[in-house]
């Protein structure tokens, strides 16, 4: 039997469990791709399942063009 996930996640063991870094879960929850489900103390907590759907979002946005990069 699988054992259940935690509800609730600081950033940083979301971050490890979604293999990104723990700024990018910051990043994500700036750009509103991301919303923390709860706090402790000062730290964030997070819904497993919630990080892994903002991680599929992001893998899937095309790469932005950058001024200066190449052509395609």
């Amino acid at each position: 039997m699988i054992a259940p996930l935690p509800a609730l996640v600081p950033g940083p063991v979301a971050a490890q469990e979604a293999g990104v870094a723990p700024a990018t879960i910051r990043k994500w929850v700036q750009l509103g791709r991301l919303t923390a489900a709860g706090k402790a103390g000062r730290a964030q907590l997070f819904r497993l399942e919630d990080v892994f759907a903002a991680e599929r979002t992001a893998s899937r946005r095309p790469p932005v063009p950058r001024p200066g990069g190449p052509a395609a």
